[in-house]
């Protein structure tokens, strides 16, 4: 009976531990273009559990869309996700961020110009950073772009919740030109090279 006990509760105790390791979050912050586009590109990963619009990067406090539109808060229009490292890892998303923009334009995504439309990526630990340096290395080294990649990495700030009216924009407001013409596109291109990475 004893030996029972203390099998059942070694049993326990490894499905608690196995129960804490799935429910384990990390966050990551992209910046590139428009954040209507991002949100709708990364709300499709498997392992991805949020994903929510925002500002980042800037030097004014509770910047509105008004204000980031003027280019002159130094804002960044990103996303911030949460995901689960365990299904997703940070080098898989960081393979989909440089795969689904063009990191060799500074401060311009198709006809998005300025620069809170930047290519960034937000560190939230020296793991991310040293990740996704050594990534923008490769990617120059090996000239997988006709120009350099200018993406620029730095520490995450305070991330600045966008107008709710952006939230979840693409889903919401599939039939507008934008979502039509930009988004959609950019999601096909998504569901063909990564479709063993979508949600089912």
């Amino acid at each position: 009976m004893f030996k029972k006990i203390i099998l059942l509760t070694l049993i326990l105790l490894m499905m608690n531990e196995a129960n804490a390791q799935q429910q384990k979050t990390e966050k990551a912050t992209f910046g590139m273009g428009c954040f209507w586009c991002t949100e709708a590109i990364f709300q499709r990963l498997e392992g991805v559990i949020s994903v929510k619009s925002g500002y980042e990067g800037g030097d004014v406090e509770n910047p509105s869309y008004e204000e980031i539109c003027t280019g002159t808060t130094n804002h960044a229009e990103v996303i911030q996700l949460t995901y689960n490292p365990l299904k997703i890892t940070y080098s898989q998303l960081l393979e989909i961020f440089w795969e689904n923009h063009d990191p060799t334009t500074l401060n311009r995504q198709g006809a998005d110009v300025g620069t809170q439309y930047r290519s960034v990526v937000f560190y939230h630990n020296a793991s991310q950073k040293d990740l996704a340096e050594k990534y923008k290395m490769e990617l120059n080294k090996n000239k997988v772009f006709d120009k350099p990649v200018v993406t620029q990495i730095a520490a995450a700030s305070t991330f600045y919740l966008a107008e709710n009216y952006h939230q979840n924009y693409f889903n919401q407001n599939k039939e507008q030109a934008y979502c039509r013409l930009v988004i959609m596109p950019k999601i096909q291109k998504l569901e063909k090279i990564f479709k063993s990475k979508l949600k089912r």
